[in-house]
């Protein structure tokens, strides 16, 4: 990709996230990247990795091949018109913004153009995020680089456009849902023996193996669940008593809850 520059802009938790992965990635060259934030100083400390940093996104955007938007959904029409003059003509833009249609942008930059929707998450800092793309129709060449990007830090899968504010929920906003999981099942941790560290060990890597598990054996989790409730057993006395308490149904309508508040403010 030597010869496709990459203008990330707009670099807040999202925006970081997704240039630390790139770092990581031997097959990018860091000094294609060019990152943007209005202050400057928050990521001044990427240019130790030969990232380019500028607070000038008509600056970023010359000549890149790859242009992602990473900024508030109510600023991203409003960054499109100031950067609309200084893309390329085969600028590929890709758009990270909750609720904003690709019709939207097209209203702006022009129907011409390439434009994608991708909802990666703040995993994509250590290569593992899970990253939903939809287009208006491209290129295979086009789609194909930014799936190769963002396949980069994590994996990525194509979807429907109509899917991508329930692929906010799951994807993006369900980092912090497995995070507040992860932290209850640290303090349950402690309250039966363990002390905060090694309890917070033991969580990350149980959590880290079923995850794996149903990765590799692409199992519905219910199955893999039977495997260790037997009968009369601790872990089906543990699983009911959640249950009682509305587990599962408390996390589905938190979930539902995120999708409609995207909804709402479309």
């Amino acid at each position: 990709m030597d010869d496709r520059k990459i203008a990330i802009i707009g670099c807040g938790n999202l925006g970081l996230s997704i240039v630390k992965g790139i770092i990581q990635h031997k097959d990018i060259p860091n000094n294609i990247v060019t990152a943007t934030r209005r202050s400057l100083p928050k990521i001044q400390h990427l240019s130790a990795s030969d990232i380019n940093v500028t607070d000038n996104n008509k600056k970023a955007v010359k000549d890149a091949r790859i242009v992602i938007l990473s900024v508030k959904p109510y600023n991203i029409l409003a960054v499109c018109e100031e950067i609309k003059d200084a893309l390329s003509k085969h600028a590929i833009i890709v758009s990270t913004a909750t609720g904003i249609t690709i019709s939207e942008m097209e209203t702006v930059l022009g129907k011409d153009r390439t434009i994608l929707r991708a909802m990666p998450n703040t995993a994509a800092g250590v290569g593992e995020s899970l990253t939903c793309i939809s287009d208006n129709g491209v290129e295979k060449e086009d789609y194909q680089i930014v799936e190769m990007l963002f396949s980069s830090i994590g994996t990525s899968i194509r979807i429907q456009e109509d899917l991508m504010d329930a692929a906010t929920v799951l994807g993006a906003c369900g980092i912090a849902f497995v995070m507040r999981f992860m932290r209850a099942m640290v303090q349950g941790g402690i309250q039966i023996g363990f002390d905060a560290r090694t309890a917070s060990e033991v969580v990350t890597q149980t959590v880290k193996g079923a995850s794996t598990l149903i990765a590799a054996h692409g199992n519905h989790p219910e199955f893999e669940i039977d495997k260790v409730t037997t009968p009369k057993g601790c872990t089906i006395v543990g699983l009911n008593e959640m249950e009682h308490n509305g587990f599962s149904s408390s996390l589905i309508r938190g979930i539902v809850a995120s999708h409609t508040k995207i909804e709402e403010d479309n």
